[in-house]
């Protein structure tokens, strides 16, 4: 998978790119790379780029992650938030239920294994003597979530020192 972390001039990441995009990027003089994929070229002396790094600083303005089940799994680390389940059997439940005027936002939801949804059924954590181990909050940087995903999947390993800003768990 040919997938380049972008950084603005401030050395700030700004977004992950295909390698042929960066390679454009690269060979109009736009940005210049940083890290390269040793394993990976197009040409004998021309590795393919991993991480570019922008020559003109942009204003990139604030992007909000989406709200979906995979974004909610990937903020919650794939684990039931009431008893720690990691597996197949999750399933987004509401902390005030829909039904009594919770929302469908970042703040109300949480992964939650089958047996911990159905036992907590149409009341709150607290009317079912459940527990949380986080609350739920709304995720501050779509791409760190999109950059740890792939570093926890053991790519890109050498995009971490690019996102110390980011924090690195979900």
């Amino acid at each position: 998978m040919g997938l380049v972390l972008v950084l603005n001039a401030s050395y700030e990441p700004l977004n992950i790119t295909t390698w042929k995009r960066a390679m454009v990027m690269l060979l109009k003089g736009k940005a210049e790379g940083l890290e390269h994929d040793e394993n990976r070229s197009i040409r004998p002396d021309l590795l393919l780029p991993s991480v570019i790094r922008l020559t003109q600083f942009v204003r990139v303005p604030y992007r909000q992650l989406p709200l979906t089940r995979r974004n909610l799994f990937h903020r919650d680390g794939h684990r039931c938030q009431y008893c720690g389940y990691s597996g197949d059997k999750l399933s987004v439940d509401h902390v005030v239920p829909r039904s009594r005027g919770g929302s469908d936002a970042w703040e109300n939801v949480t992964t939650a294994c089958l047996p911990c949804n159905v036992r907590k059924g149409n009341r709150t954590p607290r009317e079912a003597g459940m527990v949380l181990f986080r609350q739920p909050h709304r995720p501050s940087s779509g791409l760190r979530y999109e950059a740890t995903r792939h570093i926890r999947a053991g790519r890109h390993h050498e995009w971490a020192k690019y996102l110390i800003g980011l924090e690195m768990v979900a």
